[in-house]
């Protein structure tokens, strides 16, 4: 690889971290071709982008933009890495337990993930990564949560209002 490919890479990288404020890091080495394709597809299928690229171009693309925010992910960045970007904090490690699911917990390894300026390390925090709530699923619940109260008062009005229609006298 030329120095004006590592550069362009390191470019690729950078705007994807720019864009995205949850990444996962992975560990393929062990899958078949056949597997990283169908990881692939389920990937684009979710609405997950994956990107197989070499640990120090992924380090020098990390530092460059800032140093001390992805030091955590550095320790995480050996052997074969993927990583996979995604607006939804939890889309990744979704696919992740799902897969490790159908070749019995084996692969892929989740080496590392940064969640909205946290990290993550090992494959042992894939389980609370997966239950993670969205922006959207939180603020459904508060809205829920708001309208409930509202309901029984309607609800009530409505009882007490169809009970004083029945009390009325027929002419």
């Amino acid at each position: 690889m030329t120095k004006e490919q590592k550069n362009e890479v390191i470019e690729v990288l950078k705007g994807k971290f720019s864009q995205y404020s949850n990444f996962y890091v992975t560990d393929t080495e062990s899958l078949t071709v056949e597997q990283v394709g169908k990881l692939r597809r389920a990937c684009f299928d979710r609405k997950v982008e994956m990107k197989v690229a070499k640990n120090t171009l992924i380090k020098k693309a990390l530092e460059a933009l800032d140093s001390e925010k992805y030091t955590g992910v550095y320790d995480s960045l050996h052997k074969v890495t993927a990583l996979m970007f995604s607006e939804n904090p939890k889309e990744p490690a979704l696919i992740i337990s799902s897969f490790c699911k159908e070749s019995n917990g084996e692969k892929p390894v989740m080496k590392a993930a940064f969640i909205n300026g946290d990290v993550y390390m090992g494959d042992n925090q894939l389980a609370a990564l997966t239950k993670i709530k969205t922006k959207n699923e939180l603020i459904g619940e508060v809205i829920g949560l708001l309208q409930s109260p509202a309901k029984r008062v309607l609800a009530a009005l409505l009882q007490h209002a169809e009970k004083k229609a029945e009390a009325v006298p027929a002419e």
